[in-house]
Parts: structure tokens; sequence; C-alpha cells
């Protein structure tokens, strides 16, 4: 299953579809990977730690929570706490938002690029280095590139980075050798990981990424966490509740939203908190992971996986055996517009944010928003047949979404984020 970036605007190719924004393999704010009111507060939980917690189930849709179907922290009855996807990904969230806040009150000023910082080496080598970047992005995310030609060289630079390296963690678990990756494999990959982040790259895309996280405020926990979803698709094929797949959903998707905030940059006449920029651009992540889920119903199950509430299936009449036999019934019809509900709660969230962002940044993750929501559009244009049908966006139909979100990106909204 993939990933999806679609804050600059996911991969197989879900790790890179959030960064989609016109194509199938988009990357934006809140990247899905192909398959972005605080609440109580309790002590922080990483997501990647050994701590052993237990997951609180949720199936319904809670319109008074900041995300509307998200479950809370509980005590059960041998009085240990219960920790909710929900919370966890939330302190991270909180964690990448002081981040940014630190850099606003240092800089004075929105939330942009830092001054260059001037690496050790060959610098015509790092230059080489994001041109590979831009090149991989060009053959792989079409219309994922063409949207980070919107924004400013050095957003544009860090985006083609940041892609990069999502698509090539994506591929351990998705691309042509991906039976041969083991938990071993991925410890090193995150190993590497920390070594670039130490300005020790081992090759030069990831001079590419090493320079950018440089030159904004990015926080390694959003990587580490993605590598998490990886190990995550290694050993589980199914999810008992929406609560454990919101987690997946945060791991290979979500956090790349919080990767591209520090690049997209916040309006510097933003009245909304730094929390909800973050919170919206997650929401974009959860909402196009959700989208590639439902699109990749049929092409899942002949892998072997389904990413869909075991609980909620349960709940409508339907098992695994309905998957596997791929039949369109009234069963299933119901049960996938409770779905797409969901997936377009997630959408509107995130649309709230979209016009905190910098005026460079708005037009190409409106754009992303936009069409990666016409996916669920297509779906239901099918008679809800994500067996066999694969959803698409036609090319006039993604070329008729670029001036409305040009069009939305111009109007700032008078509402303020809290």
């Amino acid at each position: 299953m993939s990933v999806a970036l679609v804050w600059v605007v996911s991969p197989s190719t879900k790790v890179l579809n959030c960064f989609g924004v016109l194509d199938s393999s988009t990357f934006g704010l809140g990247h899905g990977r192909e398959k972005m009111g605080r609440k109580q507060k309790w002590s922080s939980c990483c997501l990647c730690s050994s701590t052993e917690v237990k997951y609180s189930s949720t199936s319904g849709l809670q319109s008074e929570t900041k995300f509307p179907i998200l479950s809370s922290m509980v005590a059960n009855p041998a009085e240990e706490i219960a920790v909710s996807s929900e919370q966890m990904v939330d302190d991270v969230v909180l964690k990448q938002a002081a981040l940014v806040e630190k850099q606003l009150r240092t800089s004075g000023d929105d939330v942009d690029v830092k001054p260059d910082i001037i690496l050790p080496g060959n610098l015509s080598l790092l230059s080489e280095a994001y041109d590979r970047c831009r090149e991989v992005c060009a053959e792989y995310a079409k219309t994922f590139y063409l949207g980070t030609l919107l924004m400013t060289p050095e957003r544009r630079r860090a985006i083609w980075a940041i892609y990069v390296w999502c698509r090539r963690t994506d591929e351990l678990v998705d691309g042509p050798n991906a039976s041969h990756i083991t938990p071993q494999a991925l410890d090193r990959w995150e190993s590497r990981l920390e070594d670039l982040f130490q300005g020790r790259p081992f090759d030069m895309l990831d001079a590419a990424l090493s320079d950018t996280v440089t030159l904004f405020p990015i926080d390694i926990q959003p990587f580490k966490d993605m590598i998490e979803g990886m190990r995550m698709d290694l050993r589980k094929s199914t999810y008992r509740s929406f609560d454990e797949l919101y987690l997946y959903c945060y791991y290979v998707a979500g956090t790349v939203g919080l990767m591209s905030v520090p690049v997209m940059g916040i309006a510097p006449d933003s009245q909304a908190t730094t929390e909800s920029v973050y919170n919206a651009a997650l929401a974009l992540g959860i909402a196009n992971q959700l989208t590639n889920i439902l699109r990749d119903v049929g092409e899942d199950a002949r892998r072997g996986r389904i990413y869909l509430p075991q609980d909620e299936l349960a709940q409508a009449g339907l098992s695994d055996a309905d998957i596997y036999a791929g039949k369109v019934t009234d069963k299933w019809r119901s049960f996938m517009k409770s779905q797409i509900k969901r997936a377009r709660m997630f959408f509107d969230e995130a649309e709230k944010g979209v016009t905190e962002l910098s005026e460079a940044s708005r037009w190409p993750v409106l754009a992303s928003l936009l069409l990666y929501r016409q996916i669920l559009d297509e779906i239901e244009a099918n008679d809800y047949n994500n067996f066999t049908k694969r959803a698409y966006v036609s090319k006039a139909k993604k070329l008729l979404a670029l001036p409305m979100a040009y069009t939305k990106s111009l109007i700032r909204s008078s509402r303020t984020l809290k």
C-alpha cells in the first residue's frame, strides 16, 4: 500500500500521493501513502517508542471532536491507561508546532526559509543532488512536479528532497525488492536517516534532504514515524478498528503533512494557532490516505491486505470473504457511503487550514486537495465498485480544478482557526 503527501501536494505510490497535486501519484501537505480544541493533556507518548500502549477503538462519527472520527483516552477496569491513536498523534503535532513557533519568535517574520547555510563540501554536488530529486519527481509524479513549479525555488527544492525520501522509504515495502525487506533493513534505514539529520548523508539524494533540514525547522520525528508505518505494513494485513487504521494513516501519510508545513510556511498575517495549521495538514494526510484505501480496495485485496476497519465491516454485515469475493451489494454500497463520508470530513477539516499558509503555497495545496477529493466522487460514479474499477480524475477535470483552486487561494478565511 502506498503513501499520500498533499500539503505540498502521497504511494506503492501511496506515500507519495499525499504529495499529489494533479494525478494519482500526487504529493501535498497531507501526503497519503498510496496505498495535516486541544484535549485534556496527558503525558506525551512517542509513536516509535517501545512502550506498550493499549488503543481504545471507535467506529462512530463524533462531530464535537477536532477531527470528527477519533477516540479518546480511557482507563480500563484494571486501571491501566489506554491511549488512543488520536492522542498519540496529537503529542507529535504539538511538538512540531512548538518548533515552528520557536522560529517565529526568533525571526519575527512568517515561517519561511532561513538564510542559506553553507555546508562544507562541493556546492556544485549539492546543486546536482537537488537536480536529481527534481528529475525523480518529474518522472514518477508528473502532476505533483507541475504543482511544485508554482512554489518559490527554495520551497520546491525542499519538497523535491522530502518527496524523494518518502518515495524511497515507501519502495522498501512496496517496491520490487519488498519481499526481501526485513525489520532489520528498516532499522538500518532509520539509522541512515539519523545520520543525514546530523549532516552525514550516505548518498546524493540523502544530501539534498540533509541540506533541506538545515534550511527549514523540520524535525526528525515524522520521518521516523513514517518508517514505523513501513514496519506496520510488514506485520499487519488487517485493522481491527478505525483507531488502529487512523494510526497507520498517520504513520504513512499524516507524517508528510508535518514534514511539509515548515516548508510551505504560515502567512505572516495569520491569526490561526500554529497547532491548528499542523492539525489541518495532518487532516489532509489522513484524508488522502483514506481516499487511497477506498480507491484501492480490490487491488489491496489481491495482495492479501484489507485496510478497512474490521469492526465496522462486521457492523455492516460484511466480512473479509465479501471483500475477496469482490461483489458490489447493497450492504457494500451502504458501508462505502459511510467510509466516504468520513474521508470527506477530513478533507473539510484540512481545507480550513489551507488559507493560513503563505501566499505562495496556497494554490498548489488547494489544487491537490480539490483533485484528490474528486477521487471519492469517482468511486460513487462507479457505483462503489472499487473491486474491479479504479477511480481516477480525468485530465479535463484536473484542468478545471486549477482555476478554481487559484481563485480559492486568493480568498483568506475570515474565521480564525483554533
